[in-house]
């Protein structure tokens, strides 16, 4: 029998929560932005030799969309935050989202991922890998720098949470 994984990407809008998803799940990169409203995508990948099944859950990067917000991440299993390192309010912004996920799954500890995406735009960078680096240590979280675009890290992601949810 097969395990599920609810995994869900979430972060501020054009962080790169699509872009990152359907890369991973089709192995395309999206150029244009369209902003999410919620999608649902599955993937059956092998980690560590084990077949599973990814759902996951690419979220809407706005406000407006609070009250589907704490249903999936009390749904979810797995966390994948994401920001872009060419904007500083993005990475600002997922300090909120943390906290809301640990209270609504009321824990301490979730399965997460924190994600600096867009590291292929190195010249537009203003958020350091040591920033980044930093925030996971204080969220006692795994930390990545990927890109959507140059495929950089992106499958690590979603593996690296399978294994933490196992």
């Amino acid at each position: 029998i097969m395990r599920e994984y609810k995994i869900v990407v979430l972060g501020s809008g054009g962080v790169g929560k699509s872009a990152l998803t359907v890369q991973f799940v089709q192995g395309i990169f999206v150029e244009k932005y369209d902003p999410t409203i919620e999608d649902s995508y599955r993937k059956q990948v092998e980690v560590d030799g084990q077949q599973c099944m990814l759902e996951i859950l690419d979220t809407a990067g706005t406000e407006q969309f609070t009250a589907m917000r704490d249903l999936y991440m009390k749904n979810g299993q797995g966390f994948v935050l994401v920001y872009s390192i060419t904007a500083q309010s993005t990475f600002n912004d997922l300090q909120d989202l943390r906290e809301q996920i640990l209270r609504v799954k009321d824990k301490n500890d979730v399965p997460m991922v924190l994600v600096g995406n867009k590291c292929d735009l190195e010249a537009e960078r203003v958020v350091g890998k040591e920033q980044g680096a930093n925030l996971a240590h204080h969220f006692n979280c795994a930390f990545m720098e990927t890109s959507a675009k140059a495929k950089i890290n992106v499958n690590d992601v979603f593996y690296d949470l399978v294994r933490q949810i196992n």
